[in-house]
């Protein structure tokens, strides 16, 4: 993966709050002054990042294909040259499955289906152009699932399967794919529980979240962890070295099915 260093223009969802907020700041502080473009839902927020020198969209990614398709048009009719997404959108519910309950279709709309719109619309654009660069926010919950919170662990296994694919599929391409797999991280994404002041004192801080993120950024890791169990931890137990089976594997399905 290049270095954020090297793009224009950076388009980050989900930036009115917790990771997404963070790091749309900490790169439009950036030496090499990026043009970010923070997009969210909460007007103040954006009104926020803007004094602080960032571009702003209002927008909600809960809106189904059209809307999504109708916003990528409208980004890049805006900002032309955007050649970097950071997919930072996300939202947390528990499940007792115990309890039978309606599941939170808007879950697996925000942490998955929009996300991958979003991606499959700007790729012809970032096609098109020198190097471009996708990165998804997934968990360690993708990896080792949380009981507790079955349809995000879900959501984030399957934005991590698909960031994975998409890797593979844009090797030898100029568009470079990154994964951020946090543990639990300072935020707000606990709220709706009512679970914050339980869990702070088990959380990773954001600021230290964030700095760990910026550094594997700006070095051009293809995956980025957080150095302990739930995050680098996971990954290496489970998740080494699987992407060279895949890229194996998309290598033999290539070969076996060309005319």
């Amino acid at each position: 993966m290049a270095s954020i260093q090297n793009f224009k223009c950076i388009l980050v969802t989900g930036a009115t709050s917790g990771i997404g907020r963070e790091l749309a700041r900490n790169i439009a502080r950036l030496p090499h002054k990026p043009r970010v473009v923070a997009v969210g839902r909460r007007k103040e927020r954006l009104a926020e990042l803007k004094t602080e020198g960032l571009e702003t969209i209002q927008f909600d990614t809960d809106t189904g294909e059209s809307g999504i398709s109708s916003f990528v048009n409208q980004a890049l009719a805006r900002y032309p040259d955007i050649d970097c997404i950071l997919l930072g959108a996300g939202m947390q519910r528990n499940l007792n499955l115990r309890k039978p309950a309606s599941i939170d279709i808007h879950g697996f709309n925000t942490n998955y289906t929009a996300i991958v719109l979003t991606i499959i619309r700007f790729l012809p654009h970032f096609l098109k152009l020198g190097e471009t660069g996708i990165i998804t926010i997934t968990s360690g919950l993708s990896i080792v699932p949380a009981v507790w919170a079955p349809n995000y662990s879900a959501t984030k296994a399957a934005l991590h399967s698909f960031t994975g694919s998409l890797r593979v599929q844009m090797k030898d391409t100029n568009v470079k794919v990154v994964e951020i797999v946090p543990p639990l991280v300072e935020s707000e994404l606990h709220n709706a529980e009512g679970t914050t002041s339980r869990l702070a004192g088990s959380w990773v801080p954001l600021d230290k979240f964030t700095d760990t993120c910026m550094d594997g950024l700006k070095g051009g890791l293809e995956t980025i962890c957080y150095d302990n169990q739930a995050s680098k931890g996971q990954y290496e137990k489970f998740e080494k070295g699987k992407e060279t089976i895949m890229a194996e594997s998309y290598k033999w399905f290539q070969e076996a099915t060309k005319n």
